[in-house]
């Protein structure tokens, strides 16, 4: 019973959230397109850590050269950042941002990581760009669980999620019924970005993925989550931790953005 009344109240969010898709247009005449980045993790909710390094700072440090590229580069972009400081955000505090600024496009920045008990972690290494989606395999759902696992530092999580457990299987039918009208830009953005990530930023080509984030799917516009690397591989922390590096990573991200910038007009 449990499951069948998450599953009608998963529909009712759904079709809520649908009207409020602004990639069909923006109100009032406003021409400007805006952007939101989402840094992820942030104040209590450190993330990955390992190397000598935490997720959050790397997140916001690529997301803040990221928002400066744009604001430099781009007329008639507006940016909006869920965070610009080291302070915690729910994941649906950060969708409601993305939603009340009326964005175009939704990119949230993290720091991947494989478990501690892998003999080959600090070997593994690469990027990765995530669309909302059904887990093709167990690697995807692993990632999906760890990101969404934040939840968990909400004292009420259970009620303000309508009972999602992110460390259960059964929780993530909620995405098979996800609205699908900005996939296909979702996935043309993610594409333009693991390609900059691999050519511009140098890094190992883990490909485009499907998961159920639930940021990507509370967010009511195209929306990617971009893993800038391993945190558990002691060569990438140094790379991602570097002044050199935050630019080649947030300068990857922002041709992707610029590529969706340009399809746009």
């Amino acid at each position: 019973m449990k499951i069948r009344r998450f599953i009608s109240l998963a529909i009712l969010m759904a079709s809520l959230l649908a009207p409020l898709s602004s990639f069909a247009g923006k109100k009032g005449g406003e021409d400007n397109i805006t952007i939101v980045l989402d840094p992820g993790h942030g104040g209590k909710d450190f993330g990955a850590c390992e190397n000598g390094a935490k997720e959050k700072d790397i997140n916001l440090a690529v997301a803040k050269k990221l928002r400066d590229m744009i604001e430099k580069q781009l007329k008639d972009v507006d940016v909006v950042m869920t965070r610009s400081t080291d302070v915690y955000l729910t994941l649906q505090e950060r969708a409601d941002v993305a939603n009340d600024a009326d964005g175009d496009l939704f990119m949230s920045i993290h720091v991947n990581s494989i478990d501690k008990k892998n003999p080959k972690r600090q070997a593994t290494h690469g990027s990765s760009v995530y669309v909302l989606g059904l887990h093709r395999d167990q690697d995807n759902m692993k990632v999906a669980m760890r990101e969404n696992s934040v939840i968990e530092l909400e004292s009420d999580y259970k009620e303000k999620y309508s009972g999602f457990d992110p460390s259960k299987d059964e929780s993530y039918i909620i995405f098979e019924m996800a609205q699908k009208r900005n996939l296909g830009e979702s996935i043309r953005v993610a594409g333009d970005a693991q390609n900059e990530l691999v050519n511009a930023a140098g890094r190992a080509n883990r490909g485009v993925r499907q998961a159920g984030f639930w940021v990507l799917w509370a967010t009511s516009m195209p929306a990617v989550l971009v893993e800038l690397d391993f945190i558990c591989n002691p060569q990438a922390v140094k790379f991602m931790t570097s002044e050199a590096g935050e630019d080649k990573l947030a300068a990857s991200l922002f041709n992707s953005i610029k590529k969706f910038v340009e399809r746009r007009k």
